[in-house]
């Protein structure tokens, strides 16, 4: 296993949820963060900004910086790769975490959203991880790993949400061939989803369909991203990682820990059958 201690990691949607607990998760580690998101002032609905997650990781003794980013624009993109680099001395870690999601169907769903969720998911995804490229192939056991799903071709999975769907799985497709594109270069490129809902503020886009009791912490994701960023990235990559299997690898038998409310039912994720 390689330590973290003293990489960098570049983490995107880093303000709030998944990201925000796995940047916590890797710079007790030692890693040097960097917490790249929207979110700087504020927001009147979501908790969390950037310098907050920043002064949350300082405070424990870790290494932070904060980025203002929407991964939307390229040129801020290009920019904020380069001042990541510039001040922690290179990237060793992309985390593409930053998402969008809309659970409606074609008729119901605005195009305005669905051009979101491909800015974000596919493009963004793909954006950052060019733009990371020439850091990362000078880093040290680096690895990019997509929050995104397996890809599963049951139909059950586009009938409700085709959009989103596919969003997520040109996420997952940017695994498949980046892992071999980049295979040269020993960069470990992965997906990891989690087997169950987690409750970040994501489920208040859901209808009332999820209740937070009925799934786990943010802290089950960040666990297994950690395990799975400390594997040899030369021979991790091309994988399509579910948190649960990952940590049962890792030795990890009570999952209690990671649940809202134990002992209560817990709620499958999407794509999984």
């Amino acid at each position: 296993m390689a330590s973290l201690k003293h990489r960098t990691v570049f983490i995107t949607g880093g303000s709030r949820g998944i990201g925000k607990a796995i940047a916590l998760r890797v710079a007790r580690e030692g890693a040097r963060v960097v917490v790249a998101a929207k979110t700087d002032t504020p927001h009147p609905k979501l908790p969390g900004t950037i310098h907050d997650a920043v002064k949350e990781i300082e405070d424990a003794g870790g290494q932070a910086l904060a980025i203002r980013l929407d991964v939307r624009d390229d040129d801020a993109v290009d920019a904020a790769m380069a001042q990541a680099a510039e001040h922690f001395g290179g990237i060793d870690v992309l985390v593409n975490n930053a998402s969008a999601i809309t659970l409606r169907n074609t008729q119901d769903l605005p195009m305005r959203r669905y051009d979101l969720m491909f800015q974000v998911n596919v493009r963004g995804t793909y954006t950052c991880s060019r733009a990371a490229l020439p850091y990362l192939r000078k880093g040290t056991n680096p690895h990019i790993l997509n929050l995104s799903p397996p890809l599963n071709m049951n139909p059950a999975w586009f009938r409700h949400h085709t959009a989103y769907t596919m969003s997520k799985y040109g996420m997952s497709m940017c695994v498949l061939g980046m892992a071999e594109e980049f295979r040269e270069f020993g960069i470990g490129v992965n997906a990891l989803w989690p087997r169950t809902v987690i409750a970040t503020a994501a489920i208040n886009m859901l209808d009332g369909k999820v209740k937070p009791e009925n799934c786990r912490t943010e802290d089950v994701m960040a666990d297994a991203a950690l395990a799975i960023l400390s594997r040899e990235a030369k021979t991790t990559t091309g994988r399509f990682f579910i948190d649960e299997n990952v940590l049962v690898q890792e030795g990890v038998k009570d999952f209690d820990r990671y649940a809202v409310k134990p002992g209560a039912p817990l709620m499958k994720d999407l794509f999984l059958d």
